[in-house]
């Protein structure tokens, strides 16, 4: 079998795997790409994008029902499930395309199977034709991740789904159980809970949304609270009895124990790479917690090997894992980019209301040995939330007091997946608490309460 030979060989292509090679490709380097099973990988086919498209049928939904509060009428209100999943995977299918279109627009070579280290820069590819032996200077793993379950927790996808069996649902839970309430938990809770699901979300830790900020955690519990939803923090389910149309969930709580009944559960309780049969162990590659451990560029150790996005550990976001991408193949192409800060990546949760973050959180930066100073601005206080009907949320910033730089932003509230990014651009560029208060923002917008907050940090708010 003659090796064919490229530059850089991609295994994976999710976020971070097909952006190098994009971006490879745009720097002169002759690229290939090993996928096993779909282009855009999980983020685009079986998580971030699908599961946006339901939930902003639930947020219509959620509208619609608001309709009088707008002066609007809205009657015999109802939704069609497999209509909600239809458009979802179409959305997904359509960018799916789109990453094709974009490989080959590129030159890059793609192909469709399953890819396994043979050695320092020998990539053996095994598809329905036959087997293919790649060779070349440097290797991308880009193999992501896949629902972690735990023993006695195993989803069988009838009663107990993971995340991908939420996303196609093969029936409306009545009794949703969601064990875990990280991003991909209370997201799949939120968008239940608002067609109408009695849910009810057990978290091991103790507090929901546990990454997050404190006071930002204990707002959006309040908030899910006032919907409907039931919320067990510092909690474990033990194990889960399946029977009949119902399963009984064992829950111990500080040495309490109850069940919980439910017609379905969703099991959350985080990710594992995918790392299996790659022949890492062969090239002395090390492997902590089923994630393979890199340098702040990416290097496995391996000569030549470098390792990008879910599989190489957190944060698990498709934005971090395609920054990678990049600044791989850049190192690949000779050039000299600067390495991924993870404190600079925000993260966002997609749940009503929406919650973002970037940088350290109050407690975190106190920790650290911080002097800090906190500002805080509510959405009540902001004319364009009480006009869009989203009064409730917080805007929430995290300040050096002898330097003044910004350490952290966390908010929770309508869109504030979108506004997050102003403070992501602040901390790209080292702004100051100066810069931020001297910066103009325009009115009417969500956005006011960024300024607003930054201000009352050296309590100099206006409008509350």
């Amino acid at each position: 079998m003659g090796a064919k030979r490229f530059d850089m060989v991609v295994i994976g292509a999710g976020p971070g795997g097909y952006v190098a090679a994009i971006r490879g490709a745009q720097l002169g380097l002759s690229v290939a790409v090993v996928e096993r099973e779909h282009m855009g990988g999980i983020c685009l086919n079986w998580g971030c994008i699908p599961t946006k498209a339901m939930l902003r049928s639930a947020e219509v939904f959620h509208l619609m029902h608001r309709a009088q509060e707008f002066g609007l009428k809205a009657e015999g209100l109802s939704y069609d499930l497999d209509a909600v999943v239809k458009r979802s995977r179409g959305v997904a299918k359509q960018l799916n395309s789109g990453v094709g279109h974009l490989l080959k627009k590129n030159k890059v070579t793609t192909l469709m199977g399953t890819a396994r280290l043979d050695g320092p820069g020998r990539v053996h590819v095994t598809t329905d034709k036959g087997e293919d032996l790649l060779e070349a200077g440097s290797v991308v793993l880009a193999t992501g991740a896949r629902a972690r379950e735990l023993p006695g927790l195993e989803a069988d996808g009838k009663q107990v789904w993971t995340y991908k069996h939420a996303l196609v649902p093969p029936h409306m839970p009545k009794k949703l159980l969601v064990i875990g309430s990280g991003a991909i938990g209370i997201e799949f809770a939120s968008f239940y809970q608002t067609l109408g699901a009695e849910v009810t979300v057990v978290e091991v830790m103790d507090r929901i949304l546990p990454v997050e900020d404190a006071e930002i955690a204990a707002f959006a519990k309040k908030q899910f609270e006032k919907q409907g939803m039931t919320i067990h923090e510092g909690a474990k389910v033990e194990k889960l009895e399946r029977g009949g149309a119902s399963v009984v969930a064992h829950v111990d709580k500080n040495g309490e124990k109850s069940k919980i009944t439910v017609d379905t559960v969703i099991s959350a309780v985080g990710i594992v790479g995918n790392v299996e049969g790659l022949g890492l162990e062969d090239l002395g590659v090390r492997v902590e917690k089923s994630h393979v451990v890199t340098d702040p560029f990416c290097c496995t150790g391996a000569e030549g090997l470098y390792a990008i996005g879910d599989v190489a550990g957190a944060p698990w976001l498709a934005h971090k894992a395609s920054h990678e991408g990049v600044m791989v193949a850049e190192l690949i192409a000779g050039q000299h980019p600067h390495a991924v800060d993870p404190d600079s990546i925000a993260g966002c949760t997609y749940c009503q209301p929406q919650v973002a973050s970037v940088g350290l959180t109050e407690a975190q930066a106190k920790d650290k040995g911080h002097d800090v100073k906190v500002g805080r601005f509510p959405f009540i206080g902001n004319g364009k939330a009480i006009a869009l009907g989203e009064p409730e949320g917080l805007v929430k910033t995290v300040f050096d007091a002898t330097t003044g730089e910004l350490l952290g932003a966390h908010m929770v509230g309508a869109e504030v997946t979108e506004l997050i990014q102003g403070y992501v651009v602040g901390r790209q560029l080292e702004t100051t608490e100066a810069d931020l208060m001297q910066t103009v923002f325009p009115h009417p917008t969500l956005s006011e309460m960024m300024h607003e907050s930054v201000l009352d940090a050296w309590g100099r708010a206006i409008h509350f």
